[in-house]
């Protein structure tokens, strides 16, 4: 199950990350964004394939504001990819799961 990013806990996450050498994927979504239904399942799927090997997880834009601010998310839904406290790729738009999961792989 993909994790649950809030202005509170992301920081934190990012943190831990970095210490594990893991990659983060964050998904910026809302509830009222089509595309970001499509995109979510396939958010899901992969957090599950690759559990333990990379952080996978899901940011409301309406409820965090703060962390969209500060990564400058104009469009959703907008994929980062984080490696290291830094932006290594970026996914905007609804795409097939295969793209995400290469863009993931690429980075671990």
């Amino acid at each position: 199950m993909a994790l649950e990013f809030t202005d509170a806990n992301f920081e934190e996450i990012l943190a831990e990350s970095t210490k594990s050498d893991q990659v983060v994927m964050v998904d910026f979504w809302a509830v009222w964004c089509g595309p970001c239904r499509m995109v979510g399942p396939r958010v899901e799927e992969l957090a599950s394939d690759y559990e333990g090997k990379a952080l996978i997880g899901k940011v409301d834009v309406d409820s965090n504001p703060e962390i969209s601010a500060k990564y400058g998310i104009r469009s959703i839904p907008t994929i980062l990819f984080i490696k290291n406290g830094e932006i290594v790729d970026k996914q905007v738009g609804a795409v097939p799961k295969a793209v995400l999961e290469k863009k993931l792989t690429a980075q671990m």
